[in-house]
Parts: C-alpha cells; structure tokens; sequence
C-alpha cells in the first residue's frame, strides 16, 4: 500500500502555496528538496511557488523555531521555494499559513496568532474582509546595485525585509520583458540570491510592481517584495502603500522606525493526498 500525505492549496494575491500538516514533524525527512520540486511542477506536480511545512515549535529541529517558541509561538512556517531552497520568510505565504491555522481551529481568529518563521516571530491578526495583517518587523534600506535585463541595467535600491530584495523604478513594467530567467546582479552584493522587484509609481502612495522571486521565477504576488517597495517609496516617511501586484492588492503600513504590516488576503482553495516517494 502507497503511503499517502495530505496537502491543501491556498494562495495570498495569486502567490501560491501547498500546505503540508506536519504537526508532530514526524514527515520532515520524506520533504527533499526533490519532493517539493515535483510538488510544485505546474505540469507534473500540483503546482505552487512553494511549500509551507506545519509544524509545532517544539516537534521542528530548526533553530529558528526554538527562539520563536521563547518569542511565545506555537506554530512554525517551514517555508520551501519551488525550487527546493528554503527561504527566510513569507509574507503572502504566512498569511496563508495563519488561515490553515484557522481553519483546522488552531488558533482563535479573535487573539493575534504568533507564527515563527526563519525570520523571527511574526505577529497575525485578522483584519476586515477576509484580510489579514503581518506585522512584518522593521526593513532597511540599503545602497544602490545594478540590475539588469537583456542587455539594459537599472540603479536599484538594495532592501531588506527578512528576504533581500533589489527595487527598480522603471518607466513601465513592460521594461523588465518576459523574466523567463533571472535578472542579472553582481552575486558580490546578493552572495544568498536577491528577488527583484520592478516599480512604478501610480500615485503619491501608490505603486505597480512585477517580481522576480529567487528560487521560483516570476510570481503573481510578493509580500515580502511588496514591503520592499513600499519602505522605497516612503523614503523614510510614515504612512500606508498601497502595492498593487498582478495578483492583487496589498496593503503596507510603514512606520517612523521602518517597522512594516502587511495586509491582504488569503484563501485556501483545494485539498487532496498525495503519495510519498
């Protein structure tokens, strides 16, 4: 007889994800990063841009999820981008997880639900909607790097938001072309990979963006990028963003100290089985 594991879908502004409940980590092994790759194939697999691994704190061996189990988190997010790659955290993807979370009745949607992440601990609240908040702690606006795209290169704004991410202002999203491959930058400056956010400003709070995530390829959403580009355009002073993705909108409040919260929505959309192996 196959072994079977259970799955859901959910999605956060068309960035999505496979949930895999793992809750006593009992499964961590069987996820290679072969498995999550041929999960994610959008033609031999389910499909997604990465795996979110459920599991306690305190059934996970990552380090990551003992200090957020002192931070006051049960959960922790066990985030895997398409590729096989772990990556530090999520934004569109934790709010995902959070309505797994919900859903399964795990956590009560009337208290803040703390969810560890390779990031640290983020805070979630249920907003209006059928939105929810991250506080996603505070960015930093870095230097100026070089990215580039069939034979053009664009000054950029090297931020970090738990991920690293590179921000470009161009004239229209359609400079960037069909981001089949990744943009080029010097690894000098992103020695870990970068995703690489293109901009447009469409008001005075107001921006478009396309995204270039590492170890996915062009996604319909970012949440991370999306709070990269909004600590860009607030340029240090307070106040909401209004992120406009191809997926969808989000919603970044900036604060005086760069302290970011992203709200937007999350859906789960499907479940099954599928087997080990």
């Amino acid at each position: 007889m196959v072994a079977t594991f259970r799955w859901l879908k959910g999605h956060g502004t068309e960035n999505d994800f496979l949930l895999l409940p793992d809750h006593d980590g009992s499964a961590h092994g069987e996820l290679r990063p072969e498995l999550v790759r041929q999960l994610c194939h959008r033609r031999r697999g389910i499909g997604a841009d990465g795996v979110l691994r459920v599991v306690r704190c305190s059934a996970s061996d990552d380090p990551a999820a003992a200090a957020a189990a002192d931070a006051g988190a049960e959960w922790f997010m066990d985030y895997h981008n398409a590729d096989g790659s772990r990556s530090q955290m999520c934004g569109n993807g934790i709010r995902v997880f959070a309505r797994y979370l919900e859903s399964a009745g795990l956590v009560d949607p009337a208290e803040p639900a703390v969810i560890g992440t390779r990031d640290g601990a983020k805070v979630v609240l249920w907003a209006d909607n059928g939105r929810l908040s991250v506080d996603m702690g505070v960015g930093a606006v870095g230097g100026e790097v070089k990215i580039g795209v069939g034979g053009r290169s664009w000054p950029a704004v090297h931020v970090d938001t738990g991920n690293p991410h590179a921000v470009v202002f161009v004239e229209a999203l359609a400079d960037a072309g069909p981001l089949l491959a990744s943009p080029e930058y010097d690894p000098a400056d992103f020695p870990d990979g970068v995703n690489i956010e293109f901009a447009v400003l469409t008001g005075e709070a107001a921006v478009a963006m396309r995204v270039f995530e590492r170890g996915v390829g062009e996604t319909c959403s970012c949440g991370t990028g999306a709070c990269a580009v909004a600590l860009a355009v607030a340029g240090g002073r307070p106040g909401e963003v209004t992120v406009t993705t191809p997926g969808g909108a989000l919603a970044v409040d900036v604060g005086s100290d760069g302290r970011m919260e992203l709200t937007g929505p999350a859906v789960l959309v499907a479940e099954g089985t599928y087997p080990f192996g």
